[in-house]
């Protein structure tokens, strides 16, 4: 049924429980698993980096460290499980960037977390997830994570 899917991951902690859902996934039908990360251009672009004498050292350098940590870390779990794994690092805008990638790739499913929040919360900022919903006509599975009042997730 699923030959390709797709993990978006940030590495937070509401990825942590879809990384865990797609790697089942991947395992349960033999396919192969893309982990995407993308670095949000408009984070690095928002950044005046003011503080920083070397571009090694700003958000965009940070955000590249994070997402080879989260394929190291995807690698070793995905070796675990016996399920091929293929990383991919883009920079842009996260919703359409995964959407692109998915195209690109021509994945089955793609495999999205989310940070269940407040109404108001989503009313005024809304989230990847939601864009890549409206934008993509794959089947999408989303990975909910309760967060409580500290900002932590409740697994």
């Amino acid at each position: 049924m699923y030959d390709r899917i797709l993990l978006s991951t940030d590495g937070g902690a509401a990825s942590d429980r879809a990384e865990r859902h797609a790697i089942d996934l991947a395992a349960t039908h033999g396919a192969t698993l893309h982990v995407l990360y993308v670095v949000d251009e408009d984070v690095v672009n928002a950044y005046s980096g003011d503080e920083f004498v070397d571009e090694a050292e700003g958000p965009e350098h940070g955000l590249e460290e994070l997402g080879e940590e989260t394929f190291v870390d995807l690698r070793d779990r995905a070796s675990a499980a016996d399920v091929a794994i293929e990383t991919a690092m883009r920079h842009g805008r996260p919703a359409e960037t995964i959407v692109e990638y998915a195209d690109d790739q021509d994945v089955d499913l793609l495999v999205l977390g989310t940070k269940r929040r407040p109404n108001e919360y989503r009313a005024l900022l809304g989230s990847v997830t939601d864009r890549v919903l409206r934008l993509t006509p794959r089947p999408v599975t989303v990975v909910k994570t309760e967060v409580v009042e500290d900002g932590t997730s409740n697994q």
